[in-house]
């Protein structure tokens, strides 16, 4: 059986961070969702579950990290540069910031990070690995 991830994410607004994820492509599992949380299908393995702080709380007692810092960084492929792209295009017009850190090309791989309503830093990237210099 492959492994499975379930990023969990804290989030100020559900229904706006539903939305947000909705218009990245992501899928929403009703079957592991419910009025503090949805969870969104990126693929087969891996699922974002996006928490109110209220649910959040019922993990943790941690704080909960500003939406000015940085606890992580997500990077999720993408099938070529057009897809990172509109990924980062869709994250602009759906409440998100689009390059929140500057656009890397080293030719092989092409990336631009983004950040959803609450700050959660993504990196949309694509690699064409017969491109990428040999050692």
């Amino acid at each position: 059986m492959a492994k499975m991830i379930f990023v969990s994410l804290p989030v100020t607004e559900l229904a706006k961070a539903e939305a947000f994820y909705g218009a990245l492509g992501f899928t929403k599992n009703p079957q592991f969702s419910d009025e503090g949380s949805a969870c969104m299908v990126v693929s087969e393995t891996i699922h974002v579950m996006l928490l109110t702080h209220a649910k959040w709380k019922t993990f943790t007692n941690r704080p909960i990290a500003p939406a000015n810092s940085s606890e992580v960084l997500l990077a999720l492929s993408c099938d070529s540069r057009d897809a990172v792209d509109a990924m980062n295009a869709a994250a602009s017009v759906h409440g998100g910031t689009a390059d929140v850190n500057p656009l890397q090309d080293l030719g092989f791989m092409y990336n631009r990070n983004l950040a959803d309503p609450d700050g959660h830093v993504w990196e949309a990237v694509f690699m064409d690995m017969s491109a990428m210099p040999t050692a």
